[in-house]
């Protein structure tokens, strides 16, 4: 580890023995607000001291051991105990480092969900079906809740867009990076030749966060439509312009909510979400920026970027980001069974934040 990442360490070390002292104050115990945030930062602070304090016990182990080396008799076995020494001390010096990456706040929250069909006609509408039922199904498994915002269903099934809110501890940390474009290579139901076909269908992964409210818009900037929903809900959804659809025409985002009875719940859902994109426009903007110079570009944003390709004919999936990223599974990934994606995808990303960090330090 550098020593600039060890000062940082320190540092943050210093800061939670700095909490501790704050957090027996009477006047911090007597204010709520500061008490819950100093708390927030002091339990978020004690895995890095547990680790820099099992670190302290593993150089004072490998001190011993090298110590004993005098002795002829101990010699051998001071070889044993400084080998498991130093090997404590490299897995720690890696906990350590993870330790020091900044936390994406957003990763405990829920996401907005927004596929839509691309190139390909009414076979990239039933590929987008595909996908969205795919992410249902592993929310299903993960024990999130899925709402459906609006839709737009494809005329040989499918969607042509759908929209859906998913609702659970960790979501976004674990759909984060399917923002993209996903190629599918198969023969179409509609293909008499059983030639195979190309389509393509766009992915959006939106997070919902708190500080939307935060978001200032002026209604100028606003184009507010209302029609009839397409939804279940009975025959009140069909009678009644209860839908919205807002338009912020300065830069031409879209949203619509359908699914409530009426049309001030769904103008509220719907300015949420459209706040939600907004937001995260604006932090993809920073993030490319950042992300220039760097060689992999998992998560950046880019919903233009060819993610991954399902090929049907050799049941295989490959993810463009990172090489080496094929697996020979799609029947059960298509079913849901994301964990071996998401799981290396979190793993690169790791990979390449420590990168950055032994760059910048």
């Amino acid at each position: 580890m550098t020593p600039t990442l060890r000062r940082k360490l320190e540092a943050l070390a210093e800061r939670r023995e700095e909490l501790e002292r704050l957090l027996a104050d009477p006047d911090v115990i007597g204010d709520g607000d500061r008490f819950r945030a100093f708390s927030r930062e002091f339990a978020q602070l004690e895995p890095l001291a547990t680790a820099m304090a099992e670190e302290k016990r593993a150089r004072a182990d490998l001190a011993a051991a090298q110590a004993m080396r005098d002795d002829p008799e101990l010699a051998e076995l001071a070889d044993e105990e400084i080998t498991a020494a130093q090997q404590r001390l490299a897995r720690l010096d890696e906990q350590l480092m993870l330790l020091l990456l900044p936390k994406d706040s957003r990763d405990e929250g829920n996401l907005f969900l927004e596929v839509r069909a691309g190139t390909g006609g009414d076979e990239a509408a039933i590929f987008a079906g595909d996908l969205f039922r795919m992410y249902a199904r592993y929310a299903e498994r993960q024990g999130w809740k899925v709402e459906i915002e609006s839709d737009s269903p494809g005329e040989h099934g499918g969607y042509k867009e759908i929209v859906a809110r998913i609702v659970g501890r960790g979501a976004y940390s674990k759909l984060k990076f399917e923002s993209g474009t996903h190629r599918v290579q198969r023969v179409p139901e509609t293909e008499s030749q059983g030639r195979i076909h190309t389509s393509a269908a766009t992915v959006a992964i939106i997070p919902d966060v708190d500080d939307v409210d935060e978001i200032v818009i002026n209604p100028a900037d606003l184009k507010v439509d209302t029609f009839r929903s397409s939804g279940a809900g009975g025959q009140h959804v069909n009678k009644t312009e209860s839908a919205i659809r807002i338009t912020h025409v300065p830069t031409g985002v879209v949203v619509e909510c359908q699914t409530e009875r009426s049309q001030h719940a769904n103008r509220d859902k719907a300015m949420k979400r459209l706040k939600a994109q907004l937001l995260d426009a604006e932090r993809s903007r920073q993030q490319a920026a950042q992300a220039e110079s760097r060689k992999l570009q998992v998560g950046s944003g880019d919903r233009s970027q060819r993610i991954r390709t399902y090929n049907f004919p050799q049941g295989r999936i490959t993810d463009h980001r990172v090489e080496g990223l094929t697996l020979y599974d799609l029947p059960n990934v298509i079913q849901g069974d994301l964990d071996a994606l998401i799981d290396r995808l979190a793993r690169e990303h790791l990979a390449d934040e420590l990168a950055r960090l032994t760059e910048s330090a």
